[in-house]
């Protein structure tokens, strides 16, 4: 559904004249440690790391990530300067003349508008570093990364690179859905930390990005104007930026953390303690679709207090997990099943083992939509600091995994024979910068 909040950032926006400042004129409230250029990228210095070309103007790079996922080149010698000029490619700087929706080779484009050339170089002679964003998933659907599409994509690049002449850049490209692909940040992540080598902070209120992917009727996505937002610097559409026309862009549609209500309390009712006191042995059955907090609800509010977890990822079937359960409540433990448990029939087994073993059964439904829980998923499996990643990160679940939760979803109730079902509210829980990484677009 559609923000409530606008991401254009209207009340940030400057007019178009004021985004090639001379390079004296700084902001003061986010001053970079150093204004002046520094040499470029230190990982495009080594001379083993790089893939030259004769033929091309372009030194290609070996791509990053585990995968290889994103390519990286640069043209000429670009600088590291406090203030990014960033524009993405397609639909931005260059569209295919041939009027087809994708370029039919790489000989197929051309500017996207008259005043493109020169604004770009107006960019970098006023003291910004340019550098180009764009997603190229179609480029990696047919072809591995080394292989004929790309090769084909890079021509273009190089000769995209021969018509901007004497204004140096660096091109990132995300190659497959994952953290470089727009909206994500891995591509910007990229250059801030290699800038950060080169002793230069990103001045993020002179920093802007230029695309095509707004939000607007006729747009693709709004991917390039969620990319913006998530990095924190200023966007403009085309038409905006290269000519000058004033542009009021709708609300971005899809899911943003900022539309979740605030101050819900941790679980309902809450008139009594989550546990019960003294500790009996009991059956806790979690409910909820993936990636909704549960294991980590366990590790904070059950383990410390000696409940044992029982999980089928882990132990593979329903029966090992009722056979664990078992030999965990004969021992005198309480024990928490941390599964989906979506549907009556999986739970009644549950019910009747309870009844069988003369204890307590109690349900904790996870309050958490789909469009919540498929942003968790993004976040665990691509957006997790690098301190976390080792033992945090998990595989991304496809989305059918929360589409079939969704279809045979069956709401929990009293009747099923718990002794009290409460609701847990989703309240996310990490340090700033995390909490920083999971409020943002994530989409693939």
């Amino acid at each position: 559904m559609p923000s409530k909040n606008s991401t254009s950032r209207e009340s940030n926006k400057r007019s178009i004249a004021e985004l090639t400042p001379d390079s004296s004129q700084e902001h003061p409230s986010k001053k970079a440690k150093s204004d002046g250029p520094k040499a470029v990228f230190s990982i495009f210095n080594k001379p083993d790391a790089a893939q030259p070309n004769p033929t091309s103007p372009i030194t290609w790079y070996p791509p990053l990530g585990e995968r290889g996922t994103c390519q990286h080149g640069i043209h000429l010698t670009p600088p590291s300067r406090s203030k990014i000029a960033a524009f993405d490619l397609d639909g931005t700087l260059i569209e295919p003349k041939s009027g087809a929706k994708f370029a039919k080779d790489h000989m197929d484009w051309r500017w996207w508008g008259l005043h493109v050339l020169k604004k770009v170089k107006e960019a970098h002679t006023t003291g910004y570093s340019v550098v180009i964003f764009t997603n190229q998933s179609q480029a990696h659907r047919k072809a591995t990364i080394g292989t004929a599409n790309i090769a084909e994509w890079k021509k273009k690049v190089g000769l995209v690179a021969s018509a901007l002449g004497d204004i140096p850049f660096q091109i990132l490209a995300a190659n497959a859905k994952d953290e470089f692909r727009k909206p994500m940040t891995g591509m910007w992540d990229a250059v801030v930390n290699v800038f950060k080598k080169d002793g230069v902070d990103i001045d993020y209120e002179a920093s802007f990005f230029v695309g095509d992917a707004a939000g607007r009727q006729g747009d693709h996505s709004g991917v390039d104007r969620k990319f913006a937002d998530n990095v924190g610097i200023r966007f403009y559409v085309p038409e905006e930026y290269f000519n000058g026309r004033q542009i009021k862009l709708p609300p971005l549609k899809g899911f943003h953390p900022r539309m979740l209500p605030a101050q819900l309390p941790l679980f309902a009712p809450s008139s009594s303690a989550l546990l019960p006191t003294p500790a009996v042995p009991e059956i806790v059955l979690f409910v909820g679709p993936p990636a909704s907090g549960k294991t980590s609800f366990f590790r904070k509010h059950f383990e410390p207090f000696k409940y044992q977890h029982v999980n089928q990822d882990t132990l593979k079937t329903r029966a090992k997990c009722m056979q664990m359960v078992e030999k965990v409540v004969r021992e005198g433990h309480g024990v928490v099943v941390d599964n989906t448990n979506r549907d009556k029939e999986t739970r009644k087994e549950y019910v009747a083992l309870a009844e069988k073993l003369g204890v307590p059964i109690r349900c904790l439904s996870f309050n958490v939509s789909i469009a919540l829980g498929w942003h968790n998923n993004l976040y665990r499996a691509f957006c997790l600091a690098s301190e976390h990643r080792d033992h945090q990160k998990r595989e991304m679940l496809p989305y059918s995994a929360f589409a079939s939760f969704t279809n045979q979803m069956e709401e929990p109730d009293l009747s099923e024979g718990f002794k009290e079902i409460r609701e847990i509210n989703w309240v996310f829980e990490g340090n700033d910068e995390e909490r920083k990484r999971w409020n943002r677009w994530l989409e693939l």
